[in-house]
């Protein structure tokens, strides 16, 4: 039977976007709605959600850490004020001779480059010559020389506790007493602060220092 035209058929779209859909009509499928995102990784460089502050903290903490107690300080040996015991050497030589020798040792010391300031000679018998020479123009004149220590000084026996140490001693056994021999040799090993040079008798001079030298 046909519908009348003054009731037209109410379809279910003008019921507007309020009106639920009919039953037996089929929904659309709705568009998927992400889900939540995942935790973004830490970017670098960038801390996580634990700082590492134990890491960066650990420079400024080793800077104002309380320091402990001190260590002990480690004593630095002290040498003793022993005097080291000069190079001795020997040159046979008879009495007559002795002086000869050494004047022999005192060329070859400079020639080896010793400054004459650094060589010593003393005599147990008669005077170098040169200190005869020099004695003639006053004591003063020659200790003079002596004090100021640029030549090779000569002095003898009987002045030989009033001389200066110097590096070299030379000594001639040229005569005199024994008594002298005895206490000039070991004034010399004294003065001497490298090297000490006896010329003469090997004989005497052992018996003198009662040793070998």
């Amino acid at each position: 039977m046909p519908l009348i035209p003054e009731e037209p058929q109410i379809h279910e779209s003008a019921q507007g976007p309020r009106a639920t859909p009919a039953s037996g009509r089929a929904t659309p499928t709705p568009r998927p709605v992400p889900g939540p995102r995942p935790a973004a990784p830490a970017r670098p460089g960038r801390p996580g959600p634990v700082r590492p502050m134990p890491a960066q903290r650990a420079p400024r903490d080793a800077a104002v850490a309380k320091p402990g107690p001190p260590a002990p300080a480690t004593a630095t040996p002290v040498t003793s004020a022993t005097p080291v015991t000069p190079q001795v050497q020997l040159i046979p030589a008879s009495v007559e001779g002795a002086l000869d020798a050494a004047e022999e040792a005192v060329d070859l010391l400079l020639e080896s480059g010793r400054a004459p300031g650094e060589v010593l000679v003393i005599t147990t018998g008669e005077p170098h010559p040169w200190a005869a020479h020099e004695l003639s123009f006053g004591e003063d004149s020659y200790w003079a020389q002596h004090d100021v220590g640029d030549d090779v000084f000569y002095a003898d026996a009987g002045v030989a506790q009033r001389v200066k140490a110097r590096p070299v001693v030379v000594v001639a056994v040229n005569g005199g007493q024994d008594t002298a021999a005895a206490q000039v040799l070991p004034l010399a090993l004294a003065c001497a602060g490298a090297l000490l040079i006896v010329c003469g008798d090997p004989q005497r001079i052992n018996s003198v220092l009662g040793a070998g030298v």
